[in-house]
């Protein structure tokens, strides 16, 4: 009987099938054992790069010192902002007194025998300038967080509607008015907190929270 040589060729090619099924079938394993394990989890996994990153908003928060309407150190107040709970005697020295009416004063008078600068007490956006013959120049500015604050009296304005100012930037200079003409030389300060007009000497100088959203 005649015995059959295998050609040369036969046996690499032989070898190469039997390790490519070995590496195919510890594969399929791997996969089988991969999906037994995740059984529990019937949705596919969310990454939080992909996700809550990219869609998401960071919120920092901030803080500012609201300043002096002013820099000049000469100035000192000449007439508080009325507080209904302060007692009847400082209450008395809050009363304004025009054309036969007493009024409650609404913001704070700041005095001083020379005519000094008034300034921004926040970075914000002159949102009114007008003259009032009993208020004279007024100059309203809108800031972050519900922030508006009021300067009457000015003799002179160096600002228009729709200005961006920084805080500390010179607004005005003081001056008198028909309401106060008894104080002379003053500016009238008000503040107001979310439309409610609040005592401004509470928020001067003091630290105020800001939010401001990142990433749009």
């Amino acid at each position: 009987m005649r015995r059959r040589k295998l050609k040369p060729y036969v046996l690499p090619t032989l070898m190469i099938l039997a390790i490519t099924s070995v590496i195919f079938g510890t594969a399929m394993l791997s996969n089988s054992l991969r999906k037994s394990n995740n059984d529990d989890y019937d949705t596919p996994i969310s990454y939080v790069t992909s996700t809550i990153l990219d869609e998401e908003q960071a919120v920092i928060n901030e803080t500012s010192t609201m300043i002096n309407p002013y820099t000049d150190t000469t100035v000192t107040i000449g007439k508080n902002y009325y507080d209904y709970k302060a007692d009847a005697e400082t209450q008395e020295k809050s009363i304004v007194y025009h054309d036969n009416t007493y009024l409650q004063n609404s913001g704070t008078d700041f005095v001083s025998e020379n005519v000094f600068d008034v300034v921004a007490v926040l970075d914000g956006n002159v949102t009114d300038v007008k003259e009032d013959e009993t208020l004279g120049k007024v100059v309203e500015i809108k800031h972050e967080n519900g922030y508006i604050s009021i300067y009457q009296s000015l003799s002179e304005v160096s600002v228009k509607k729709g200005d961006i100012v920084t805080q500390g930037q010179v607004i005005g200079k003081s001056g008198t008015n028909e309401l106060d003409k008894d104080m002379g030389n003053h500016l009238h300060f008000e503040l107001y907190v979310n439309g409610q007009v609040v005592n401004p000497t509470l928020y001067l100088n003091k630290e105020i929270e800001t939010s401001e959203n990142k990433g749009e």
